[in-house]
C-alpha cells in the first residue's frame, strides 16, 4: 500500500521504517528539513537499536522516501498522524500539531481525492478522534481511525514489527478494511473497537504500568526498613500468573515520553469530567518522589555530599535510548549540584543531550574513568556498560566505597562481601 506518516520523530520514524520492510510504499514527512535531509542519507535523529540501519536498508530498496512537503503525499491511502502532543501547562495534551497535521491532510485531500485513511498514531486524549472526524464529515472519502502505539524504547522497531496487540478504532468499513490490508501478514491479536475506546486502551495501558512501578517502589521504601529484599518479594510476586514479572521492579521513578504525560493527561481528562482517579494520582506522587528519597538513602550513609566526589552512572531514562525526557538522572543531578557536590556522569549514549543542561558537570566516556577518586557512585541507569565492571578495579580506584544502586542492577552480596558500602532500593 501507498502510505504517508507525517512526522518523523520516535514513534513516526519507527512506524514508516517497520511498515516499509513490511512491503508498502512509506513517505515520511516532516517541517523540519534539517532532519528530512538527515533522514534522506540514512542518518536517524533519535538512538533506537537496529533502527538506523534498517532506515539504510530502506531507502535503498526504494521503499522508504522523506519530504517536507504533504503535497507529495498525493497518492497515498493511509497518512499516519505521528506528530508531537506534549504537556501543556495545565497538564492536558497539546493537541496543536495533531490538528495542524489534520488541517494539512485536509487540503491535501481536496487537491488529490480518493478514499483515504486518516490513522492518529500520537496519543491523543479520548474523544480527539471523533471531534476530528466530526471536523472531517463533509468530506468524500477520508476516514479516521485510531491505532495507537505500543512502542518500548529500545525495543521500538521490534515491538513495531511483532506487536502484542494491534488496536483499529474506527466506524466505517472500508478504513477498518484498509488497516487490516496494511497489517496482513503481521501476526498480532486484532482489537476492533470505537476511536474513543482504542484511545482510552492506550491511556489506561501506560497508566496500569506506571502503577505497577510506582507500588513496587513505594513496597521497596517499607521492604528498607522491614530489612527484607524487595528483588526477592517481586520475584516470588511475578510468578502469580494473574501478577507476572514485568515492571515490578524498584528503582528511582520511571521517565520517558509516555509515562510521565500520559499519567498527568489521563488525571486531567478524569477531572473534567468530575472524576477522581485517586490511585492514578498517588502514582503520579510517588514518582516524584522517588529520586528525593533515593538521595535521602545516600545522605544517611554519608552524612554530607558537599565537597564530595559523585559518579553517576547512566543518564537516559532506560537503557538503548537516548531519551531524557523526565529521566530521575536530571533530578539527581540537580540536587546534587544544589548540596555542593562534585559530580562525573557516565552514559555511552545520552552525554551530549544532557551535557548544555548540566554544564557544570564533569563527563566521561568510559565508566570506570567515573570511579576514579570517586567517593560515592549512583547507577541511574542500568546500561550494560554501568553493571558489567571488574568490582576489583573499582575498589580500587575509588576513594570512599559507598555504592547507591538505583535499580537494583548491581551484585549486592559480592559488593557487600568485597568490602563496599552497598545500598539498593529496599534491598536487605
Amino acid at each position: 500500500m501507498k502510505v504517508a506518516v507525517i512526522g518523523t520523530g520516535y514513534v513516526g520514524l519507527t512506524t514508516a521504517v517497520s511498515l516499509a520492510m513490511n512491503g508498502h510504499n512509506v513517505l515520511g514527512i516532516d517541517l523540519v528539513e534539517a532532519k528530512i535531509v538527515q533522514l534522506q542519507q540514512g542518518k536517524s535523529p533519535i538512538y533506537e537499536p537496529g533502527l538506523e540501519e534498517a532506515l539504510g536498508e530502506m531507502l535503498k530498496s526504494g521503499t522508504l522516501k522523506f519530504t517536507t512537503q504533504i503535497a507529495d503525499a498525493w497518492e497515498a491511502e493511509i497518512l499516519f498522524i505521528c506528530v508531537g502532543t506534549p504537556e501543556s501547562a495545565d497538564g492536558t495534551a497539546d493537541l496543536t500539531h495533531v490538528f495542524a497535521a489534520v488541517s494539512a491532510v485536509e487540503s491535501l485531500h481536496r487537491k488529490a481525492p480518493r478514499d483515504r485513511a486518516v490513522v492518529m498514531k500520537s496519543t491523543v486524549p479520548v474523544g480527539t478522534g471523533d471531534r476530528i472526524a466530526e471536523l472531517l464529515c463533509e468530506i468524500d472519502g477520508l476516514h479516521v481511525v485510531s491505532n495507537p502505539e505500543f512502542l518500548r524504547e529500545g525495543n521500538a522497531l521490534k515491538d513495531a514489527l511483532q506487536p502484542t496487540r494491534i488496536v483499529i478504532g474506527t466506524d466505517h468499513q472500508d478504513a477498518a478494511d484498509a488497516m487490516e490490508h496494511l497489517y496482513q501478514g503481521v501476526s498480532a491479536t486484532r482489537v476492533s473497537t470505537t476511536r474513543a475506546n482504542a484511545e482510552l486502551i492506550k491511556y489506561a495501558s501506560n497508566a496500569f504500568l506506571a502503577t505497577r512501578i510506582s507500588f513496587m517502589n513505594e513496597l521497596a521504601r517499607l521492604s528498607g526498613e522491614l530489612g527484607t529484599d524487595i528483588v526477592t518479594v517481586a520475584h516470588g510476586m511475578g510468578l502469580d500468573s494473574r501478577i507476572g514479572p514485568e515492571f515490578l521492579r524498584a528503582g528511582v521513578g520511571y521517565g520517558g515520553s509516555c509515562f510521565p504525560k500520559d499519567t498527568i493527561a489521563l488525571l486531567q481528562l478524569a477531572n473534567q469530567y468530575g472524576i477522581s482517579l485517586t490511585i492514578l494520582d498517588k502514582v503520579r506522587e510517588v514518582n516524584t518522589k522517588q529520586p528525593t528519597w533515593f538521595l535521602e538513602q545516600m545522605r544517611k550513609q554519608m552524612d554530607d555530599v558537599a565537597g564530595k566526589r559523585i559518579a553517576v552512572l547512566g543518564l537516559a531514562f532506560k537503557p538503548e535510548t537516548d531519551d531524557i525526557r523526565e529521566a530521575p538522572s536530571l533530578k539527581v543531578l540537580e540536587a546534587l549540584q544544589k548540596a555542593g557536590a562534585s559530580i562525573v556522569a557516565y552514559d555511552p549514549i545520552a552525554v551530549d543531550i544532557v551535557r548544555p543542561l548540566f554544564p557544570k558537570v564533569e563527563y566521561t566516556d568510559n565508566p570506570v574513568e567515573a570511579f576514579i577518586g570517586a567517593d560515592a557512585a549512583l547507577l541511574i541507569t542500568e546500561w550494560k556498560e554501568c553493571v558489567q565492571l571488574d568490582w576489583e578495579e573499582i575498589k580500587a580506584c575509588m576513594a570512599a566505597p559507598f555504592l547507591f544502586d538505583g535499580r537494583n542492577a548491581w551484585p549486592a552480596k559480592q559488593l557487600k562481601d568485597a568490602g563496599f558500602q552497598y545500598t539498593g532500593v529496599g534491598r536487605s
